[in-house]
């Protein structure tokens, strides 16, 4: 249960927070993934919540230049995921991130080719949220990433592969 104000919140009565996800990939084929400040050993894509009055593409190359330094000018949007695809927040969470207004996420996933250089990447940001990061092949993020969004990852892999 979500706490809102006093009174106690049903999870399945929250709705989700809208949000954008890149599968940032290099000239090979392998994919960028950041380890997380705030989790130890979890590693994720370039995501994060869509501001009032952007879309999500906008959205995306704003987010890579926030989480990454990459700006828009050194990477070419390939694709656009089809689907929104969403995912609930492990019970523990809920309540605890986005100020417990949300009960998950619901992304649209863009597939960008880096064209810049590693030495372009800087994750020591305004507000970091990697503490490290790697090219990894696409296999190697499913296995890496934290088990709740695994489905979402698979699905964004199913999409994008042939283009990596």
């Amino acid at each position: 249960m979500s706490r809102e104000g006093n009174r106690a919140v049903a999870p399945e009565t929250l709705p989700y927070r809208p949000c954008v996800g890149v599968m940032l990939a290099d000239a090979g084929g392998r994919v960028f993934a950041g380890e997380r400040i705030d989790t130890p050993g979890a590693w994720q894509m370039p995501q994060g919540g869509i501001d009032p009055g952007e879309t999500p593409r906008d959205a995306a190359l704003r987010e890579l230049g926030e989480e990454i330094g990459v700006m828009p000018d050194l990477v070419t949007v390939e694709a656009e995921h089809p689907d929104w695809i969403s995912y609930d927040l492990p019970p523990d969470l809920i309540g605890r991130v986005w100020g417990g207004k949300f009960r998950g996420q619901t992304q649209r996933w863009f597939l960008m080719r880096f064209e810049g250089r590693d030495s372009d990447i800087r994750i020591e940001t305004a507000h970091p949220e990697f503490s490290a990061w790697t090219w990894l092949g696409p296999d190697e993020v499913l296995d890496s990433i934290v088990p709740f969004k695994r489905p979402v990852y698979a699905q964004v892999l199913e999409v994008f592969r042939s283009q990596l």
